[in-house]
């Protein structure tokens, strides 16, 4: 059975920082790991991805504030998050590709507010 687990989320400023961890489990090839998030009324979007030898790819957004890595060793991986801003705001989900549909967590909340 794959299962991944985000955890970190939480309420912070704007200009706060949050680290957000995927843990993943299960008998599925990894060689890319990415980031999502789906702000309320929204698409889901991607926000960042990192193949197993640490490539890494940012969307616009978030370039130059978010930092994605992974653990191979521990089969996890995180998103650092600096200067937050509202905009911000969404449930962050980790994503395997695989398939049609890939893999997905269950997402954690995200909320950047004064």
């Amino acid at each position: 059975q794959v299962q991944l687990v985000e955890s970190g989320g939480g309420l912070v400023q704007p200009g706060g920082s949050l680290r957000l961890s995927c843990a993943a489990s299960g008998s599925i090839n990894m060689g890319v790991m990415a980031w999502y998030r789906q702000a309320p009324g929204k698409e889901r979007e991607w926000v960042a991805s990192i193949t197993r030898g640490g490539s890494t790819n940012y969307a616009d957004s978030v370039k130059g504030r978010f930092t994605i890595s992974r653990d191979n060793a521990k089969n996890t991986m995180n998103l650092q998050m600096n200067s937050l801003k509202p905009e911000d705001t969404a449930v962050y989900y980790c994503n395997v590709p695989a398939g049609q549909r890939g893999y997905w967590g269950q997402g954690t909340q995200v909320t950047v507010s004064s």
